[in-house]
């Protein structure tokens, strides 16, 4: 590995929350039980979360590079906005794709439909910095129309690596687009909503997209009820 290429790497682990690295050879034992490292107690711990989940979504951030697989990179994106929060997150939020704050700051979700996200996990006594938030498309498609087919089929493959890494107990599917692409359905999302699926490995809620609940905020009332939902999952698990 290169001295730049280890900068990019370490650059990129600390965008995912990594204060430090360890020595010890224990460290690199992924942790089966999903228990954090015990060095992480310590006042001058070096990090709360396996590094070996840090290095494999590294890994695949590496291979997504500066993407040019799909038309979408000649259609105006800034850049790939790949995914955002705790690598060992028991709880993931998947969008349908990046909008134009997230095209600029290169973080899912931190537009207004972004900051109503924040509330939600709020809502149910957690932090964005406890979950991990990603989109099925991971550049900004123009005017912010739905993702095409061959778009998601030539990205999502990169989400379902994430979520294999992640392995999250509940997943969050947000809006029509991010649920049936999951689900391979064409259902609309007011049926989808309150049901519990399997999906590789986790149980997926379908809800309602953020950026909905702002056009439509009489229908915070079915998130609320689908996130109590999540929290009983998680809890339960």
């Amino acid at each position: 590995m290169s001295n730049d290429q280890l900068a990019e790497h370490l650059r990129f682990a600390r965008e995912l929350g990594v204060a430090g690295v360890s020595r010890d050879p224990a460290w690199r034992e992924r942790a089966g039980d999903r228990s954090v490292h015990p060095q992480a107690d310590r006042p001058d711990g070096p990090i709360t979360i396996p590094l070996t989940q840090v290095d494999a979504l590294a890994a695949v951030r590496a291979d997504i590079g500066d993407c040019t697989r799909c038309k979408l990179h000649t259609l105006g994106r800034t850049q790939v906005v790949f995914g955002v929060g705790n690598p060992n997150a028991d709880l993931m939020f998947v969008g349908e794709a990046p909008g134009g704050e997230e095209d600029i700051q290169g973080i899912p979700f931190v537009g207004r439909a972004g900051q109503l996200l924040t509330k939600i996990i709020e809502a149910i006594e957690m932090k964005r910095e406890d979950v991990y938030i990603a989109n099925v498309i991971k550049c900004r498609p123009p005017q912010n129309r739905n993702p095409e087919s061959d778009e998601v089929e030539t990205c999502e493959p990169f989400l379902f690596r994430q979520i294999d890494v992640i392995q999250p107990k509940v997943i969050v599917a947000l809006g029509k687009f991010g649920a049936q692409t999951l689900l391979r359905t064409l259902e609309p999302i007011s049926r989808l909503r309150g049901r519990i699926f399997e999906y590789r490995g986790a149980k997926l809620i379908p809800t309602f997209h953020p950026a909905y609940l702002l056009r439509n905020p009489s229908s915070k009332r079915e998130v609320w009820d689908d996130m109590k939902l999540v929290r009983k999952l998680l809890t339960e698990s």
